[in-house]
C-alpha cells in the first residue's frame, strides 16, 4: 500500500498459475469465469471494478504472467471532489 497524495495505491499478488492475455482482456467482464459451468458466476471482478471505478473514480489493473502469478494494482483517490 502507498499513498502518493493523490490516491492511495494497494498491490496483490499471488504466485499462481497466472492468466492469459485473452483471460486478462476479460477479467472484468460481468459473468466471465474460467469455471466450469455451473460452478461460478464470475461476478467478483466486476463488482471490484464497479466499486473501484465507477462508485470512487480509482482504478484497478491486472498485471499477470502465465505460470507466474497475478498482481492486481487499485488505486483510490483520496478526495472524491
Amino acid at each position: 500500500m502507498s499513498l502518493n497524495g493523490q490516491s492511495i495505491e494497494i498491490q496483490t499478488c499471488d504466485s499462481g498459475v497466472g492468466m492469459s492475455e485473452t483471460v486478462k482482456g476479460k477479467v472484468f467482464e460481468h459473468l466471465f469465469t474460467t469455471k466450469e459451468v455451473g460452478k461460478g458466476t464470475g461476478l467478483g471482478m466486476t463488482i471490484a471494478h464497479q466499486i473501484i471505478v465507477d462508485k470512487h473514480r480509482g482504478s484497478i489493473e491486472a498485471n499477470s504472467t502465465p505460470g507466474k502469478g497475478t498482481e492486481f494494482i487499485l488505486a483510490i483517490p483520496i478526495n472524491a471532489d
